[in-house]
């Protein structure tokens, strides 16, 4: 799998995810950067958040992003010697 600048950046909006946003959904008009704005309107094309402008993390979405945050905790976890 080739980590694409497009991926990163879908990466790195969905990190900035609470999994505990309910109502509030995602603002985008605090982060204000083209970038994350076209990659959350990829991310409602995947299904991922309910509305090009941010809206809430789907069901799909939801469980992306607690597989995500699993992954980077388990490599952030400094790893024992061979």
């Amino acid at each position: 799998m080739h980590l694409d600048p497009e991926l990163i950046e879908e990466l790195s909006l969905l990190r900035r995810i609470s999994l505990n946003l309910t109502d509030e959904g995602i603002d985008l008009s605090t982060i204000g950067d083209p970038a994350m704005v076209a990659a959350a309107e990829r991310l409602c094309e995947k299904g991922i958040i309910s509305r090009p402008d941010g809206g809430q993390l789907t069901d799909r979405g939801r469980e992306a992003v607690e597989h995500m945050k699993r992954l980077f905790n388990e490599l952030s976890t400094p790893l024992e010697p061979i």
